[in-house]
């Protein structure tokens, strides 16, 4: 293949990928067709034009398909794979973008598109199941309505989590009623079904189009091959594409983290930084043990699942993949960033205490002590501790860096100081 050729597309692609943009959805598409079909160009020669010529998005979202498809295409024995996500508050990124809706991603009907691209032709067959996490919305209707009229409406399964609970057997058992779930309950439900079905893995995903689901052979891949249980994205690898807006937290957010790693060092300690990227796949078997005895049923499942799973000695790795954020609609911003980080942070000591893992008790006590609520989170966001403000985001977790004791001096000076502030505005 003419060099010049891969030149001339690079230069007439885009440099922004738009989620609610359906001519953007196609054109990635389209360009990835274009991509996949030059065969004699290899994976790591695009990798090669990627790093030297530094291309517009598109391109390098659509290396991230034609990478995804190839891997598809190489698995020779029947495969089937349920992906879930759970919806709350997702109304207006079901529906199609409109002046009403500016929000609108068409989310539903996009991923079944995009999971109908990846897997044509090739051995792997979906299913797809959307669980409504009692939105107030009626996620459920809208959901339901599109998945009615789909030509692939056999693959979607729409549920919802309000009418599996209460009940006294299962992962839910626990689970006395759907306000109680923050994604958490919604994702087992909807696993437990797949399982039910006989899907021989999960992937879990979002309910917006920040994660295009033509990606689910960079997961598959290290699945068949290796036999790997768990795989999770990680959007931090130098190969990801990350586009985010990092603006939604404080500068706290430092402080944030660097607590996180130190409860939950057990996890981080193994290299695994991105805990709740929307794409991970876990085996059949490996999701048979994990939900057995779920700790949570919020936010934080994904490191009560990473924990179960290193709890059954399961084998997991990371793979770099393509996130957009879908900032607008986010739960986090809905709901508050605080509130979002002290579930996390809540359910994640909740876990390590549950299963025995590996922690800093002394931080985890602490946390107890000193973080009753998003409130007290809020006090401390916009302000950081001299010990961490030239800290590079690999060394956060480290005690000898800032220790618990430490941490909980400035924690109580910042958060007098803050009181303070408030009180005399």
């Amino acid at each position: 293949m003419d060099r010049e050729t891969i030149l001339n597309i690079i230069s007439n692609s885009n440099d922004s990928f738009d989620l609610t943009c359906e001519n953007d959805q196609k054109e990635l598409l389209l360009l990835a067709d274009k991509l996949h079909s030059f065969s004699m160009i290899s994976i790591s020669e695009y990798k090669e034009f990627i790093e030297l010529e530094f291309p517009p998005l598109m391109f390098k979202l659509a290396v991230k398909l034609v990478e995804s498809r190839r891997l598809i295409m190489d698995i020779s024995t029947p495969l089937t794979v349920g992906i879930v996500f759970a919806m709350w508050g997702e109304h207006h990124r079901l529906n199609k973008k409109s002046k009403r809706n500016p929000h609108g991603e068409n989310s539903l009907e996009t991923k079944i598109e995009q999971l109908n691209w990846i897997t044509q032709g090739s051995n792997v067959h979906w299913h797809l199941y959307p669980i409504d996490d009692g939105c107030p919305n009626n996620s459920f209707g809208i959901a339901h309505r599109i998945a009615q009229n789909s030509e692939s409406n056999s693959q979607v399964n729409v549920m919802r989590l309000d009418d599996a609970i209460p009940t006294i057997t299962g992962p839910l058992k626990n689970l006395d009623h759907v306000d109680d779930s923050k994604k958490g309950g919604a994702i087992i439900l909807g696993c437990q079904k797949a399982l039910d079905d006989g899907m021989d893995c999960v992937v879990y995903t979002d309910a917006d189009n920040s994660v295009h689901l033509g990606q689910i052979g960079l997961l598959l891949s290290p699945y068949m091959e290796g036999n790997t249980q768990v795989i999770l994205g990680n959007r931090k690898h130098k190969d990801s594409i990350l586009v985010k807006q990092e603006e939604r937290w404080g500068v706290g957010i430092k402080t944030l983290r660097h607590m996180q790693r130190m409860i939950g060092n057990q996890i981080f300690s193994q290299g695994i930084k991105d805990t709740q990227a929307a794409f991970k796949l876990y085996s059949h078997s490996a999701l048979v043990d994990i939900l057995k005895a779920p700790t949570v049923y919020d936010f934080s499942f994904d490191t009560d699942w990473i924990l179960a799973a290193m709890e059954q000695n399961k084998s997991i790795t990371t793979v770099p993949f393509a996130f957009i954020d879908s900032a607008a609609e986010s739960a986090s911003i809905t709901q508050g960033p605080m509130t979002t980080w002290y579930t996390l942070l809540d359910g994640l000591v909740k876990a390590v205490r549950a299963r025995n893992a590996t922690h800093s008790n002394e931080m985890a006590a602490i946390f107890d002590k000193e973080v009753k609520s998003y409130k007290d989170l809020e006090l401390i966001i916009d302000v950081l501790p001299p010990e961490l403000m030239n800290v590079e985001d690999y060394q956060l977790g480290d005690p000898k860096i800032m220790s618990p004791k430490a941490l909980q001096q400035w924690f109580d000076k910042a958060k007098s100081k803050s009181k303070t502030e408030h009180a005399m505005a």
